[in-house]
């Protein structure tokens, strides 16, 4: 049966894949030279199975941008680059996540506040709507007056919501909204009958307040991908213990046990300063015919890509080195937002 609307989850066909390239004036401007590669690797895998829209802070950076993916080796045929000026880097959160309505795809572009005012976003939040008067996308997106990041909710495609209420909650998000309200704003906004709210679970490092694309993930509508720690004297152990609880009481669409892979920790990645930094194989990103996975140069990076492998009989798994994004405490995933097909 078509439902009038629908949120498509990211394994079905896309158009493109959006990326917001980090410049001086951002917070990347210390490491631009460890991190760029990380963006360059990602833009040469989508863009050969997909277009490629990138953000660019002016002409000049453009011009770089466009070199640093030649160089790479990707198909410079299939990437559109747009002067679009932005805060910093992070597509997944002020990009905006596609629904389907009555078939056809329909952006909508929800506020961004920089995770509950925790950084300048004034630009960021203005980003979609950017693109759209560059002409980026084929079909206008819609402005929704709610605070709403693209890491903190997964879909199943088949009307099921999985989030965070550590994330969602959050009182610098909408705090005028309780739980209830949520609810029935994203059930409004999504078409979505259910939502599954996770209450356990944070990588220490984690800015966000608890995006569910740092932990879990689906993987089909009947196999979540989980973040796990097994080491009792790690900080993480009683949280992801709790959460893995918590998935394992939840049902899928038909009702039965979700099939829970885990997917290993990493040694700590600590920064200068001594801090955990959020390394999580989980902030993959599927795009059309392949998926892509952090990889953070860890003993656990080849146990992870033959999991997720187990996950995705169908398609490519392809590690992506992204150590250096996780010092600014994320990852592959929340630099990259897909594009439903029909969008562009």
């Amino acid at each position: 049966m078509i439902r009038d609307l629908y949120l498509p989850p990211e394994w079905a066909p896309q158009s493109a894949v959006m990326l917001t390239w980090p410049h001086p004036h951002s917070d990347w401007a210390p490491i631009l030279d460890s991190v760029e590669p990380v963006f360059a690797a990602i833009g040469r895998e989508v863009a050969a199975r997909e277009r490629l829209i990138v953000s660019c802070f002016d002409g000049t950076h453009r011009e770089h941008v466009r070199a640093v993916l030649a160089a790479a080796g990707a198909d410079l045929e299939r990437v559109d680059l747009y002067v679009v000026p932005s805060n910093d880097t992070w597509a997944r959160d002020h990009g905006p996540i596609t629904v389907m309505r009555d078939r056809r795809p329909v952006p909508l572009d929800f506020r961004f506040n920089g995770w509950g005012g925790k950084y300048a976003a004034e630009l960021d939040d203005r980003l979609t709507a950017a693109l759209a008067e560059a002409g980026a996308f084929q079909v206008p997106p819609e402005p929704v007056d709610i605070v709403l990041e693209g890491g903190s909710i997964e879909t199943d495609g088949l009307g099921t919501l999985l989030t965070t209420s550590e994330c969602l909650l959050a009182p610098t998000r909408n705090p005028q909204m309780k739980r209830d309200d949520l609810e029935k704003a994203l059930a409004e906004c999504f078409g979505i009958g259910r939502v599954l709210w996770l209450s356990h679970g944070h990588l220490a490092g984690d800015d966000t307040d608890g995006h569910v694309d740092t932990l879990a993930r689906f993987c089909n509508p009947h196999t979540i991908a989980y973040v796990a720690c097994d080491d009792p004297e790690d900080p993480h152990y009683e949280g992801l213990q709790a959460m893995a609880e918590e998935l394992a009481g939840f049902r899928d669409a038909a009702g039965s046990p979700y099939r829970l892979v885990p997917l290993p920790m990493t040694e700590p990645k600590l920064n200068d300063a001594g801090h955990r930094l959020p390394a999580t194989y989980a902030n993959f990103l599927i795009i059309n015919s392949a998926v892509l996975v952090p990889t953070y140069d860890d003993p656990a990076d080849l146990q992870a890509l033959e999991r997720l492998a187990e996950c995705f009989p169908d398609r490519q798994v392809v590690g992506i080195p992204s150590l250096p994004l996780v010092h600014q405490y994320g990852s592959l995933h929340c630099v990259t937002m897909q594009l439903p097909a029909g969008v562009v």
